[in-house]
């Protein structure tokens, strides 16, 4: 199957449930296919076929052929996720439902307007996103088993580029490398305490009755606050040491903890629920207030060492362990480092379209710069969320080109490892398919399907 397909399907069953179900009032509905036991119905395929045309995103082929043997191929990865005992239970996907459900809802501007428009209660909605994503993760761990530790060797990658084309090589896109030195202006004591105050305030409105989640949702400055800042469930290691200290330190989900500080600013906790080694819980977050004169001088002190750089008095590093503040890059000679969260990779060389999606305000003063040059002071936004001032050096910038055995062999292997990991799955399908049972509706026992499901 190929990649862009799957994921063109894969995305249209994720957002099936914002189309127009009304849309199936139009549909006589029937079986149209039968894996393992499993129906297909006509309206799966309308309703993934409407999807198509509703988010402009046309599938390749004849949709009646591609969409119902896309349902099959899932189908066979449900039943083998069955046969293997493979486990995913609703607490596992909760923050990924709840995620999507405040996307929903954003898309269509309020909960009032989406269950009125989708003819559904949020109760439904949410049933239904959990299913869907509970299959989904199943496919993940079957898929997973099915590939293995397969990890194409160095000899792999070089035999399968020796014989293509330069012109068929893959472009890569243009990539920076970055050093950054960071500090953060002072906070006064009295807006500390002005933030205290605050929560404690808020402890004490909801020790007299007020909902945590409401006040949550109209004062915390957490991403969790549109969700009445439930986090989901999580184990101690997920969360910062403070936090997860006090949080699972909770044993009366009717209690409000004390007030805890962390790097992303300070917290009241309340416990949900405990399973097993993990809770759920929720919090709101607030932060103190940065002035302007702290962030003024912050930024002069700041475009004092970028001027000694421009001297020459002292070089970029010696100037990120004297006076930068950021804990991720101060022993790395300042070097930003970009993680790919799908491979668990890290590399020092940023995408240009990922650093303007992680770091705006850094990616706005490397296109202004060349490489070597320091900049000024600026403000942006540290990963904690607070105001930080920092000044960058732009280390190395390589352009927009055709991948190079030699200095994209990362590249390359991760494309070798994903054509083999592919194939592996195509010939377990195709084993898979032998030995499930396969009936499909004679008006859709078309030609042309990828894969032998009639068995001729």
């Amino acid at each position: 199957m190929k990649t862009r397909l799957r994921y063109i399907l894969c995305v249209l069953v994720a957002l099936v449930l914002v189309c127009n179900i009304k849309a199936q009032d139009n549909v006589l509905d029937e079986v149209v296919w039968t894996v393992g036991g499993e129906p297909i119905l006509k309206s799966d395929v309308e309703m993934l076929r409407l999807q198509s045309e509703f988010n402009h995103t046309p599938i390749e082929g004849d949709p009646y052929k591609v969409i119902p043997e896309e349902l099959a191929i899932q189908k066979l990865f449900l039943h083998q996720a069955e046969l293997d005992s493979i486990e995913v239970s609703p607490s596992d996907v909760a923050d990924r439902v709840e995620e999507r459900f405040q996307e929903m809802v954003e898309q269509y501007g309020s909960e009032e307007v989406l269950v009125e428009y989708l003819n559904q209660s949020v109760r439904e909605l949410k049933e239904q996103l959990t299913t869907w994503f509970v299959d989904q993760y199943k496919i993940y761990n079957v898929r997973s088993k099915i590939i293995g530790d397969y990890k194409a060797t160095p000899a792999e990658v070089r035999r399968y580029f020796k014989n293509i084309p330069e012109d068929s090589l893959p472009m890569v896109p243009a990539q920076v490398e970055v050093q950054i030195i960071t500090q953060s202006p002072f906070i006064p004591r009295e807006e500390v305490e002005r933030v205290k105050s605050e929560l404690m305030g808020y402890a004490e409105r909801i020790n007299k009755g007020e909902s945590f989640a409401t006040l949550a949702r109209l004062y915390s400055v957490d991403g969790s606050s549109r969700v009445g800042g439930e986090l989901g469930f999580k184990g101690r290691a997920e969360w910062v040491p403070e936090f997860s200290a006090v949080a699972f330190a909770l044993t009366n989900p009717k209690t409000v903890s004390k007030i805890v500080k962390t790097e992303y600013g300070y917290h009241i906790i309340q416990l949900i629920e405990r399973k097993g080694d993990k809770i759920n819980c929720r919090h709101i977050l607030r932060r103190p207030e940065i002035s302007d004169e702290e962030l003024n001088k912050t930024l002069a002190r700041l475009d004092s060492v970028s001027a000694q750089i421009k001297k020459g008095a002292i070089s970029f590093e010696q100037a990120v362990l004297l006076f930068s503040e950021d804990k991720d890059t101060r022993n790395n000679m300042g070097i930003m480092v970009s993680t790919d969260y799908v491979t668990r990779t890290q590399s020092m060389r940023y995408k240009l379209e990922d650093l303007h999606l992680q770091h705006q305000d850094v990616a706005k003063m490397v296109e202004r710069m060349n490489v070597g040059d320091v900049s000024k002071a600026f403000v942006m936004e540290g990963n904690n969320g607070m105001k930080v001032c920092s000044v960058i050096k732009l280390r190395n910038k390589i352009p927009e080109h055709r991948a190079d055995i030699t200095d994209d062999f990362k590249l390359l292997t991760e494309i070798v490892n994903e054509k083999k990991s592919e194939e592996i799955v195509e010939e377990w399908i195709k084993e898979k398919i032998k030995t499930t049972y396969v009936s499909i509706k004679d008006s859709w026992k078309k030609s042309g399907y990828k894969y032998n499901w009639l068995k001729e």
